[in-house]
């Protein structure tokens, strides 16, 4: 509570991993909590791991402009008009040489992660700016913090997220809107189940048999809330990611060999 009002949150993808862990934190402490993910199993799992009355649920393609307006409406009319936080959290994995990808996989995982989080952050302002201290929360990645080999089309729309956060930042401080992201690395979410680099393997046990270690989502949901609480505009989370950002600016030629050898080719 602000002042004995209830703030709230609204989050895409939030009928699973990072999107749910965030609401469940975000409740807990009293928030309102809108929850937009295209799984309606999803959503009503996660809204019943939320305090009765504490929770709106919105089926919501993050690539229909019109769905965003009217579920950002509907959301901000159970909430008193208030939009304390937007968390652009939606998100697809998509892995493989780009050689091999299907142009349909490369324009879907470009048209969510990236023209996703655009609607929602051109929709979102007039929303925000009705609402002092509010503010636009992204998730980005590792791979946004060097080019992620085997997830090149991935990477290149974590990187537009990165940019777009740091842009809009300067570009929304004279609105008063804070903006934010996360950058996790290996998470523990469903996404680890999908196939890597096109091989047998799933991207969960490429990532563990590099000797690289998952995060829970409950950590990167604690690292949400600090994000939105503090002044960074980039939050790390994770050892790997942490790693990549100090290997990024002290070490790139280590980054290079690595993706090389397509060692980390699946960050997040």
């Amino acid at each position: 509570m602000a002042d004995g009002v209830q703030q709230a949150i609204f989050i895409t993808g939030g009928g699973s991993g990072i999107g749910r862990a965030t609401a469940i934190l975000f409740a807990s402490r009293g928030w309102r909590v809108g929850l937009a993910d295209v799984n309606t199993a999803g959503l009503a799992d996660t809204a019943a791991m939320l305090p009765a009355g504490m929770v709106s649920t919105y089926q919501m393609d993050v690539r229909d402009r019109d769905a965003w307006v009217a579920n950002l409406d509907a959301f901000t009319a159970t909430s008193g008009g208030r939009l304390d936080v937007l968390f652009n959290n939606a998100g697809i994995g998509t892995g493989g040489p780009i050689a091999q990808m299907s142009f349909d996989d490369m324009d879907r995982t470009v048209s969510i992660n990236l023209m996703g989080v655009l609607n929602g952050a051109k929709i979102g302002h007039a929303y925000l700016a009705r609402t002092p201290g509010s503010c636009l929360l992204n998730t980005a990645s590792a791979s946004a913090i060097y080019g992620s080999a085997g997830l090149a089309p991935y990477s290149a729309t974590k990187f537009g997220v990165r940019a777009l956060t740091e842009a809009l930042d300067g570009e929304w401080a004279a609105d008063g809107i804070k903006v934010r992201a996360i950058v996790p690395a290996f998470i523990e979410t469903p996404l680890l189940n999908s196939p890597a680099g096109g091989s047998n393997r799933s991207i969960r046990e490429t990532v563990t048999g590099a000797g690289l270690e998952l995060t829970s989502a409950d950590v990167v949901a604690q690292a949400a809330w600090d994000a939105v609480h503090g002044d960074k505009v980039h939050t790390y989370v994770g050892k790997t990611a942490h790693r990549m950002a100090f290997a990024a600016r002290w070490m790139p030629g280590k980054l290079r060999k690595m993706m090389r050898r397509g060692v980390g080719a699946a960050a997040e």
